[in-house]
């Protein structure tokens, strides 16, 4: 927790494969895209080694292990709460670079803290496989949640698509699970980004409003287009991850999105999620949140309202917590007693 009373769930973070071995060689847009990686990476890293940032040193081609994660989350960081979230990707990857197995393996290491996000593709997996596929990551592997990537280097699917993505839909509704969340916006090297606009989760929000519909990323470069679907639509909420990583190197940016969701969306519709191990540890990122303010000329300009120490407690973890029924109190007294 944060000063004892700002209980965090971190939304998103993996457990990543970017071992040699992992890697798609014969595939000549692989090396490209590890290096375009690790470009980002350098980047959006806290730019102190004290608090964070991965040595110039640090081997990217290698796979994380169940320890690496608990200790950037738990350890070196106050988060209460993860969701660890397997990636359907496989373009440059022979099992993903965040393979359901993997985020299994954490969810089920230390189950009180660690939840599982699954994952499938139906031009992978094929719709009926995905499907098939979704009932075992729910049954055997304890998904509450599935992550959708629609954007491929050489195919993409729509969201809206009634005959490829509504199965999925409806698969995850009769396994009892109606959070659905997807990648919108950052494209992964020569996907189309367009693929990737939010537009095509209106219908599916329309035609399944049982459903939390969860867009990531604020669907950047369509940050506009993601705020006015979520302005509208009561069952779309807005992840902030990997977007939040620009705190320490364009703040205003973040002032300006912050005060833009803030007016238009509100707070309790946001959701905040680290993308670790990719940054560091979580924690740099979460007290740069927790110091962040609006400035008085953006509010005088712009109208945006201050963010509260009530808005961030909801977004840090309060907002996760309350769709997927979980009693922060009860699991702040049980994480209390395991520490003990």
């Amino acid at each position: 927790m944060i000063d004892n009373d700002v209980f965090v769930f971190d939304g998103v973070c993996h457990v990543y494969d970017f071992s040699t071995d992992n890697a798609r060689s014969e595939r000549p847009d692989t090396a490209t895209m590890h290096q375009a990686w690790r470009y980002v990476i350098g980047a959006l890293q806290w730019p102190s080694p004290e608090v964070g940032k991965f040595t110039p040193a640090f081997d990217w081609s290698r796979r994380f292990t169940v320890e690496d994660m608990y200790e950037l989350e738990f350890v070196l960081s106050p988060v209460d709460m993860a969701m660890a979230h397997a990636v359907p990707v496989w373009d440059w990857f022979h099992n993903s670079f965040a393979p359901v197995e993997m985020q299994h393996a954490f969810a089920g290491a230390h189950p009180e803290q660690v939840v599982l996000c699954g994952a499938v593709d139906p031009l992978h997996h094929g719709v009926e496989g995905a499907r098939r596929e979704m009932e075992r990551q729910v049954k055997e592997l304890g998904a509450r949640s599935f992550k959708f990537y629609n954007g491929h280097v050489d195919q993409s699917w729509r969201c809206d698509d009634r005959e490829v993505a509504y199965p999925l839909y409806e698969a995850a509704r009769d396994l009892g699970v109606n959070l659905l969340q997807f990648h919108k916006g950052l494209p992964f090297g020569m996907w189309d980004v367009d693929a990737l606009r939010p537009v095509d989760l209106q219908r599916p929000a329309r035609d399944f409003p049982d459903m939390i519909f969860i867009i990531h990323h604020l669907a950047y470069p369509y940050f506009d287009e993601v705020v006015n679907i979520a302005s509208r639509f009561p069952n779309i909420y807005l992840a902030l991850s990997g977007v939040m990583s620009f705190l320490h190197i364009a703040p205003r940016k973040i002032q300006v999105w912050m005060g833009e969701l803030l007016q238009n969306v509100g707070a309790y519709k946001l959701i905040w999620g680290s993308e670790a191990a990719m940054t560091g540890p979580p924690g740099p990122f979460l007290k740069a949140f927790m110091d962040l303010e609006i400035p008085e000329e953006l509010q005088a300009d712009y109208g945006y309202p201050q963010i509260t120490r009530d808005d961030k407690k909801m977004i840090l973890g309060l907002n996760l917590a309350g769709l997927l029924g979980i009693d922060v109190e009860a699991k702040v007294r049980q994480l209390q007693g395991l520490a003990r």
